[in-house]
């Protein structure tokens, strides 16, 4: 029994040098992303004391940019893996020719994500307006509302794919300070200018949900701004970005590993995001209130699961790190510990989700009815969140080593033939109650665990992705 303990110690359990490293990579992450989910929620309030209408076109709007977000991220991913490898070898050439492939890439989508919003913005939000549950008088006040948050919130597309370029590349750096500080700027300039936009104070004219798009749009540039200002004035330390622009040619090798690597995790980013979309188009089947409670939950749901997205990041950077140093073993020693670790915490975090479940929906001004469903829902979400933390786990730990299509069979292949299709059978074809469809599609992960735990015990995806490309692997050849 002593050595079963011992050796479960020694496998999962790290030592004080592996927690300093763990906090200081996480903490950064988890400080931005969790202001950034806190004042998120103070958003919602803000917009939700407008009334449920208003806070129901707003949550659509953010559904469709959330497929974009996504598409951001699979597509940076992709090349992410090949960064954080390449600075583990010391390849700052290599990181350079990654990241003007992310710029590229990121230009790129939010030209195409702006065409798509202007072009068919009336048939995009009439997916989530249409159902028997809505008035038409509903339909029409939530339709204006959500058009005219879109039309200024199009705008901040291009800076936020920009940011995520700069941001993810020093990360793989483990750079997080910078990132974090920019976040932070643009959190508060979100905030004050949501209280001041929204309500017309101080002066302001009173704009309701536009005012809510304009502030986000202007903390998208703010943070743009510092986070590019504070990466080039330390060029001699973040070496990638020495002569970034001065020409745009990438290696054809590269870009081909790349676009290999890469475009499993693009298409599966956009998937995933779409079946979540598509889940919550046929939640939305059920009516206006629905709309509203998931929205809660979700909000609720993002702030509590900071420490499970800084996590995933931490698995990028230090298993990223180890295999790009040729350090298999290493790597599979500290992504079980990181497994563990993410694991007992999110244990924890949930017992406080339900324990606060009750409590969350008053803080927002709307019906009875809406708030009873947002404490189900987040009672649910609670129970389901240390599934979510190990699937969370596994899905970084294939895609470090390269291994993409397996994570686009095990994400969006399996959202949408599982959780897709039960939501669309439950909540159109019978009777059943949304929360018990709502459960059905949290707990589905349940069957992941039976695929991801294997793959990840096997050490099959620990492998190095960077060999035969990139450029000197020393400093002088800069």
């Amino acid at each position: 029994m002593k050595k079963a303990l011992t050796n479960f110690r020694e496998k999962y359990i790290g030592d004080r040098k592996f927690y300093r490293l763990l906090w200081a990579l996480v903490l950064p992450i988890v400080v931005q992303q969790g202001i950034t989910n806190f004042v998120s929620l103070l958003d919602n309030l803000m917009v939700g004391d407008l009334g449920t209408i208003q806070m129901s076109a707003v949550s659509i709007v953010n559904q469709l940019f959330f497929v974009f977000n996504l598409a951001v991220f699979g597509g940076l991913s992709g090349a992410s893996i090949f960064g954080t490898q390449f600075f583990g070898r010391g390849d700052w050439i290599g990181m350079r020719d990654t990241f003007r492939f992310k710029m590229i890439f990121a230009i790129l989508v939010s030209a195409i994500a702006v065409g798509v919003f202007v072009c068919f913005d009336d048939e995009l939000l009439m997916i989530f307006l249409r159902s028997d549950e809505n008035t038409p008088e509903q339909i029409a006040a939530t339709l204006t509302e959500a058009k005219r948050y879109i039309k200024i919130a199009l705008v901040g597309l291009l800076p936020f794919a920009v940011v995520q370029a700069y941001a993810g590349t020093l990360r793989e750096t483990s750079e997080t300070v910078t990132p974090m500080v920019g976040g932070i700027i643009a959190i508060f300039v979100n905030l004050v200018f949501n209280y001041l936009l929204i309500f017309g104070k101080l002066g302001f004219p009173k704009m309701g949900v536009a005012g809510a798009a304009l502030a986000t749009v202007m903390s998208r540039f703010v943070e743009m701004a510092y986070v590019v200002i504070a990466t080039h004035a330390k060029s001699y330390k973040y070496k990638f970005i020495e002569g970034v622009y001065r020409k745009f040619s990438i290696p054809g090798t590269l870009v081909k590993k790349i676009i290999a690597t890469g475009a499993p995790l693009m298409v599966n980013e956009v998937l995933w995001s779409l079946g979540q979309t598509f889940i919550n188009s046929n939640y939305a089947k059920r009516g206006i209130v629905v709309v509203a409670a998931t929205n809660i939950t979700a909000t609720a749901w993002n702030l509590f699961c900071v420490i499970m997205f800084g996590m995933g990041s931490a698995v990028i950077i230090m298993v990223g790190q180890k295999l790009g140093e040729g350090d298999r073993d290493g790597a599979i020693d500290i992504d079980n510990k990181l497994l563990f670790t993410s694991t007992a915490a999110h244990t924890a975090i949930a017992v406080i989700i339900i324990a606060l479940a009750p409590f969350i929906p008053l803080m927002y001004n709307v019906e009875p009815e809406v708030r009873s469903l947002a404490t189900q829902c987040l009672t649910v979400a609670g129970l389901s969140l240390p599934i979510h933390a190990i699937t969370h786990i596994i899905y970084f730990t294939v895609r470090s080593g390269g291994k993409t299509l397996i994570t686009f069979l095990l994400d969006s292949g399996f959202t949408w033939v599982v959780p897709c299709v039960m939501s669309f059978i439950l909540c159109r074809y019978t009777g059943i109650k949304v929360i018990w469809v709502y459960a059905a599609v949290q707990f589905s992960d349940v069957i992941k665990l039976f695929i991801g735990i294997p793959l990840f015990k096997s050490g099959f995806w620990a492998r190095c992705v960077i060999n035969g490309v990139g450029g000197a692997a020393n400093e002088a050849d800069v």
